[in-house]
């Protein structure tokens, strides 16, 4: 099948985006930057703020239609379409392309950007620096194929059926992961367990509760793996793979072309994002794998301790402790295992943690459940597109 081509460049106009610092208190529009569209979706709870003033705010207003692509780092080619109204606004590492050719139906345009392809197109053209990067002029000589319009809507449509399933998914692994979060700060920080009313406070704990040390109740798993020994199929997590304040670890990629050493991690295990601890990148893996150097792995020295070790570090007030005590590093700052293995943990009688037990389990096991089933739709999605896009599936 025979369709006109055309370059990315020739289409759509480009934009860098908007320089500032980002913020966490609802100040001015959402900031969106490199981190927030490297997950599979743009998780828009968790995107910060950043304040600006009304002129630049129209000039670097995000709209649906925009495609915004990563310009830096890693991670240079990741991109993301905006696929709803949002108030907000893209920082200066991000281009935006603004399909401008009646041709073209945006979101067309937007699933290829986001797609493999694209991301090969780029991994040939960033610069092969340490910090690759590319340009809005050589991010925008990508070329496609151009079919029919009422070809190209039909195609968003079958993207927007697999979307909206995952979407339903993540909210629920959100309600989840939230009624955890409630669960354990109402039996382990309020104290407010099924008959506390007849259990005396002791030393700022129940009475028949102890307070335990991180470092005995998991093991820091610090097992290394060369590239030389990475095998196909290998899963990677690394901290763009980790999302902010969730718990179920979803995403992650192979080890294809990475080139630095990592650290392996099991199923269950805690992976704690160690860089700048206050990005609150914190869950358990639901699979085996390798882990980023720049996380730290812990595994319960029990399984009856696994749901109490999950609550407790991916707690906000964990978090808050790992960010205000953090080593200076020569570049950023770092969560510290000689404060954080300190850490204090209220550790109840047996009979309580499995009732605590029989309440998370599920929820967890549900989570993680969702995970893998948006991990398949995410796939089978990424494998239909290319072939309706290309003509060698009629839609």
């Amino acid at each position: 099948m025979s369709w006109p081509r055309v370059k990315l460049c020739d289409i759509a106009n480009s934009q860098y985006g908007y320089t500032a610092s980002a913020q966490d208190e609802a100040i001015g529009p959402k900031f969106l930057r490199i981190t927030d569209i490297v997950p599979p979706f743009i998780d828009w709870d968790k995107v910060p703020y950043c304040p600006i003033d009304e002129k630049l705010n129209a000039k670097y207003a995000l709209s649906p239609g925009d495609i915004v692509v990563a310009r830096t780092g890693a991670t240079t080619g990741h991109a993301k379409l905006i696929r709803s109204e949002q108030n907000s606004v893209f920082a200066s590492y991000l281009v935006r392309f603004k399909v401008h050719d009646d041709r073209l139906e945006s979101g067309f345009v937007g699933l290829l950007v986001e797609s493999d392809q694209y991301k090969n197109f780029v991994n040939g053209v960033k610069g092969g620096s340490a910090q690759p990067n590319a340009n809005a002029k050589s991010l925008g000589l990508f070329e496609f194929a151009v079919p029919p319009l009422d070809v190209q809507r039909r195609i968003v449509e079958v993207a927007i059926t697999y979307d909206d399933l995952i979407e339903n998914n993540r909210r629920r692994i959100a309600l989840l992961e939230e009624a955890a979060r409630l669960l354990y700060r109402e039996w382990f920080v309020h104290f407010r367990f099924p008959g506390h009313e007849h259990i005396k406070i002791i030393d700022g704990a129940p009475e028949g509760w102890k307070k335990t040390k991180l470092i005995d109740l998991v093991d820091w798993i610090k097992e290394t793996v060369k590239p030389v020994h990475f095998t196909e199929g290998d899963v990677h997590i690394g901290l763009e793979h980790i999302p902010r304040r969730s718990f179920t670890l979803a995403d992650w990629e192979t080890t294809e072309g990475l080139a630095s050493q990592k650290f392996r991690f099991k199923k269950g295990d805690v992976i704690f994002g160690k860089i700048r601890p206050y990005f609150h990148k914190v869950g358990f893996a639901i699979c085996d794998g390798l882990a980023s150097s720049d996380a730290f792995i812990w595994r319960p020295k029990s399984p009856k301790l696994w749901p109490l070790v999950v609550c407790a570090t991916s707690s906000d007030y964990f978090v808050a402790v790992a960010s205000k005590t953090v080593k200076e590093g020569s570049k950023m700052p770092r969560a510290d295992w000689s404060v954080l293995s300190q850490f204090s943990i209220p550790t109840p009688p047996s009979g309580i943690l499995d009732d605590f037990n029989a309440q998370i389990e599920p929820i967890t096991t549900q989570c993680a459940s969702l995970a893998l089933a948006n991990h398949e739709l995410v796939k089978a999605r990424d494998l239909l597109l290319p072939r309706l896009m290309d003509g060698r599936i009629e839609v």
